[in-house]
């Protein structure tokens, strides 16, 4: 069932609201960028996110691409606390068909902790670009 949340980074610079479905799963990754930033991500359609700031308060990272088609993903942060909120890709595959946001469950400021914990967790071997299949080892995530 989707639930409306907003969500900021630190420094409140950058803040927005998005419909999620929690029931959905709490997914970990492996991949490199994920791993770093300890990312714990919930996935958004595109229409269900609204940036309530203004986008200039916004920095854009893009890594390497992986499977990845090129230029598809884009990496946000706050450029005033460096705070990553979220995500947005773009695959034209299941589940997506399209662009989608990928949501830092760390940002979102009225997420209570029982919503946390009662939600699934999905792991990802994005490492190996697998995503829907969870790696060998899962205790580090």
């Amino acid at each position: 069932m989707l639930k409306k949340y907003k969500g900021s980074c630190h420094c409140k610079s950058v803040q927005y609201q998005v419909s999620l479905d929690l029931s959905q799963g709490i997914r970990k990754c492996n991949c490199t960028f994920c791993y770093k930033t300890k990312m714990q991500k919930v996935f958004a359609d595109y229409d269900k996110f609204r940036l309530l700031t203004n986008e200039f308060e916004l920095c854009d990272y893009r890594g390497p691409e992986s499977n990845w088609p090129p230029g598809k993903i884009h990496h946000y942060f706050c450029k005033s606390c460096g705070v990553r909120c979220f995500s947005k890709g773009y695959l034209q595959q299941a589940p997506f068909n399209g662009w989608f946001y990928c949501i830092n469950i760390a940002t979102l400021d009225d997420m209570t902790p029982e919503e946390i914990i009662h939600a699934p967790v999905i792991y990802e071997d994005g490492l190996h670009d697998q995503f829907e299949v969870p790696p060998h080892e899962t205790r580090h995530l």
